[in-house]
C-alpha cells in the first residue's frame, strides 16, 4: 500500500518557503501565517506613525489586504526588511492623505527605503531603526524639503517605483514617458536627492536649481 505524503503545514515552512508557495498557488492561508509571524513588529511600526491605536490596527489590516496582491506579482528577497519598509510607507501614505485634508497633520515625508543609495544617505538625516529610534520633526522636514526640491517628473517616478511598487512599464504607461526616460528620471532623482541631503544648506538650493 502506498501512502501519499501530505503537504507541509504553513506553520512548518520558513518565510521564504511560504512566499514561494504563495506565489505559486495563491493560498491566502499561507500568507496569513507568514504575516502573523511579523504582525507584532508591523503593529509597533504603525503605532509610531498613527494614533490612536485603532488607526494603527486598521493600517495593519489594510496592509495585509495590499500584500495579497503585491506578493503575487513581486518577488521579495528579504521579507522582514521589505515588510517593515512597506509598513512605514503605508503609514506615510495615510498621513499624506490626512495632510491633504488639513494642515493639522504636520509635515509628511515620502521615503524610499528600497533604494540602497538613498537609504545610505538618509541614515545621516533619518535613523532607519524602526524598532527604537523616534523620527524627529527636523529630520522629517529635511527629507521632505529635499524630495520637494526634485523636478516633478523625477519625484513622480520615484513615488511610483518605490512607494507604489510599480514596474518601469507601468510607470511609463501612467506618466506617458518612454522606458528609457523612466529609467533616467529614477537614476537622476536618486542622485539629486542624495546630493540635496549631503550638501551644506547654503549649497543645496543652488545645486537643485542647476538641475
Amino acid at each position: 500500500m502506498f501512502f501519499s505524503r501530505r503537504p507541509p503545514s504553513p506553520t512548518e515552512l520558513s518565510d521564504a518557503e511560504l512566499l514561494a508557495r504563495y506565489r505559486q498557488h495563491g493560498a491566502v492561508a499561507d500568507l496569513g501565517v507568514l504575516y502573523e509571524r511579523h504582525m507584532p513588529v508591523v503593529f509597533a511600526i504603525c503605532r509610531k506613525y498613527l494614533r490612536p491605536d485603532e488607526d494603527a490596527q486598521d493600517a495593519v489590516m489594510q496592509l495585509f489586504e495590499k500584500l495579497i496582491d503585491t506578493l503575487r506579482r513581486h518577488e521579495v528577497a528579504h521579507f522582514p526588511a521589505w515588510l517593515h519598509a512597506t509598513a512605514r510607507n503605508h503609514c506615510l501614505m495615510m498621513l499624506r492623505s490626512r495632510q491633504r485634508a488639513g494642515p493639522e497633520s504636520g509635515p509628511v515625508l515620502v521615503q524610499f527605503p528600497d533604494a540602497a543609495g538613498v537609504e545610505s544617505v538618509g541614515a545621516a538625516h533619518l535613523t532607519d531603526d524602526a524598532e527604537e529610534q523616534e523620527l524627529t520633526e527636523a529630520r522629517l522636514q529635511a527629507l521632505e524639503h529635499a524630495l520637494a526640491g526634485l523636478p516633478a517628473a523625477q519625484r513622480r517616478c520615484l513615488e511610483l517605483f518605490y512607494l507604489e511598487k510599480k514596474c518601469y512599464r507601468d510607470i511609463a504607461h501612467e506618466t506617458g514617458f518612454d522606458l528609457s526616460l523612466v529609467k533616467s528620471h529614477l537614476q537622476n532623482g536618486k542622485r539629486n536627492l542624495r546630493h540635496a541631503l549631503t550638501s551644506p544648506p547654503n549649497h543645496t538650493s543652488s545645486a537643485n536649481a542647476a538641475r
